[in-house]
C-alpha cells in the first residue's frame, strides 16, 4: 500500500495551517487554522472491505507538570507517549483520500461533535479530549485536531499518518471510541498497511 498528501511531506515539517497551534514572538503559541491535510492511499488488497485512519504523535512528554511553563524545558531524553489527533473508521473501500479541510476547518472549543467525513465513516476521540478536561476549553473533540506541541519541549515531534486496509466492513465501537480502541480493535483484521510522518514544533530552537 502506499499513502501520499499534496500537504504532507514525509519526513519534512508541517505546515502551521494544518496545526491546531503556530508559533507566536511573544505568546510562544496561538491558535491556528487546523485544517486536515490532504491524503491519498492506493494499492490495497482487493480483498479490502475498510479502512482505518489514524493520526499519532509518539513524543509527547510522559510527564505533564512541566508542560509549557516559562523558564523550564522539557528533556529531549524524557519518556514519551503516544497522543492520537485523527481517528476514524468504517471508511468504505471505495473511498481513495481526502480533500484538504474536508475534514476540519478551525479550532472549535470545546471540540467537533460531528466532524464531517466520507460517508458511512465515524471518527473517535481524539486526545485533545483529555488534554483539555478541567480547562476553559473542556470538551470531546471529534475528528481532526492538529499538532500543538508543548513549546518548551525540546524534541521534535513526529506526527504519523497511518492507512489500514482491513477484512471487515465495519468495527463493533462505541460512539465515543478513541485511538487505543482502535488499534486493539484492528488487531487481527490488518490486510495492508501505509504510513507518512511530517515533523513539528513551537520551540524556535528545536531545527530537527
Amino acid at each position: 500500500m502506499r499513502l501520499s498528501s499534496d500537504d504532507i511531506r514525509d519526513g519534512e515539517l508541517i505546515d502551521a495551517k494544518f496545526a491546531f497551534g503556530k508559533t507566536h514572538p511573544t505568546e510562544h503559541m496561538r491558535v491556528s487554522s487546523n485544517i486536515n491535510p490532504q491524503l491519498n492511499w492506493s494499492g490495497a488488497p482487493e480483498s479490502t472491505r475498510s479502512y482505518v485512519l489514524l493520526c499519532v504523535d509518539p513524543d509527547v512528554p510522559s510527564v505533564a507538570e512541566n508542560v509549557n511553563q516559562e523558564n523550564i524545558f522539557i528533556d529531549a531524553d524524557l519518556p514519551r507517549v503516544d497522543f492520537y489527533h485523527w481517528v476514524m473508521i468504517d471508511i468504505s473501500p471505495s473511498t481513495t483520500g481526502l480533500g484538504q479541510a474536508s475534514c476540519s476547518q478551525a479550532v472549535t472549543p470545546g471540540g467537533k461533535y460531528n466532524p464531517p467525513g466520507p460517508p458511512a465513516s465515524r471518527q473517535g476521540l481524539n486526545d485533545y479530549t483529555g488534554f483539555m478536561a478541567g480547562g476553559p476549553m473542556a470538551g470531546q473533540y471529534y475528528g481532526y485536531d492538529g499538532p500543538c506541541p508543548p513549546w518548551n519541549d525540546t524534541r521534535m515531534h513526529h506526527y504519523q499518518f497511518s492507512i489500514y486496509a482491513l477484512d471487515i466492513d465495519k468495527l463493533e465501537l462505541p460512539d465515543d471510541f478513541n485511538g487505543r480502541d482502535v488499534k486493539q480493535a484492528i488487531e487481527g483484521h490488518i490486510l495492508g498497511h501505509a504510513k507518512i510522518t511530517g515533523k513539528y514544533s513551537l520551540n524556535p530552537e528545536v531545527k530537527s
